[in-house]
């Protein structure tokens, strides 16, 4: 029988501190050391002009944040797009846990089995209350949201029109301009 070796959050914290994972583009993600797809140029104008759309519609009311480390239970992912509670200095020390997300997105262009499958369960398993995946090839924003036993209750998918967070209902999101299709 063969026993894959699973890192803790702690033990991949002492991996970045002595260096052992500079250049290399990893992620933790339920134990395991991820390599991260490469960005292409559609993938990063993308990100930009979602997270730019969303800052203007949260003003005040939340973070934007872009392609930075969350620390969940047994992953420490770096998500697209993850919109946090505020202030700023709440990370001056720690990155964002579970209780300080509202959502997470990911910008899926050639990653969509593993972002609406592998990333959409640990999501769920840890209770992120809510969580987008922009298909680009194929231009759905999948959102889910009520997680529940290590899956999402409820699930959507849009092409176009006005959607709004569970967390924001008040605020108004256009497909469209979010995502430029």
């Amino acid at each position: 029988m063969v026993t894959l070796l699973k890192w803790t959050v702690p033990d991949y914290h002492q991996l970045i501190e002595q260096g052992l994972l500079e250049g290399k583009k990893v992620e933790l993600l339920d134990g395991n050391l991820v390599t991260m797809a490469p960005e292409g140029p559609l993938h990063s104008y993308t990100t930009n002009t979602v997270a730019d759309y969303l800052r203007q519609n949260l003003h005040g009311l939340a973070l934007v944040r872009e392609a930075h480390p969350i620390t969940l239970s047994q992953s420490e992912p770096e998500p697209d797009i993850a919109i946090v509670l505020p202030p700023q200095e709440r990370y001056k020390e720690k990155h964002p846990q579970a209780d300080d997300i509202f959502w997470l997105m990911e910008i899926a262009h050639s990653t969509q089995a593993y972002d609406l499958n592998d990333k959409k369960q640990i999501y769920a398993q840890e209770g992120i209350p809510e969580y987008w995946v922009a298909d680009l090839t194929n231009r759905q924003l999948f959102v889910f949201w009520a997680p529940d036993n290590g899956n999402y209750r409820w699930q959507q998918s849009h092409s176009d029109g006005i959607i709004c967070s569970q967390a924001f209902p008040d605020i108004k999101i256009s497909v469209q301009e979010m995502l430029h299709w």
